[in-house]
């Protein structure tokens, strides 16, 4: 069963941008549809999920929700050692893992799928 093996546990990178966090331990990731565990490192930089800023409502609804699983699939998106579309069926596995409201998951997952490739490159 997909699950999380330690919790998030971050710190702001500068008090004064408050999109921008590092990782203060390891967060481990068990993932059946990848099927490896994920270990994103200490001290690597997240923004957690990445809402356009021209987007306010989405940024309403999704802000603050699912933050280990985008975490997970920032970590997936910088490193690359899976696909650009397992990397998203991961997050969507993951923030189904972290209990996100169902509604949500597909919010995540679509605007990963249609707007994730700017950020894959």
């Amino acid at each position: 069963m997909s699950r999380f093996l330690t919790q998030l546990s971050v710190r702001r990178v500068d008090e004064r941008d408050i999109g921008k966090w590092v990782l203060n331990q390891p967060l481990v990731y068990e993932s059946d549809v990848a099927g490896e565990t994920i270990t994103v490192p200490e001290d690597f930089s997240t923004d957690f999920a990445s809402v356009p800023r021209w987007l306010p409502l989405a940024f309403a609804w999704l802000g603050g929700h699912g933050d280990s699983a985008a975490t997970v699939h920032d970590w997936l998106y910088t490193t690359k050692p899976v696909s650009r579309r397992m990397a998203d069926m991961v997050l969507r596995e993951a923030l189904r893992a972290s209990y996100v409201a169902r509604w949500r998951i597909p919010l995540f997952y679509w605007g990963v799928r249609l707007f994730g490739w700017t950020h894959w490159r």
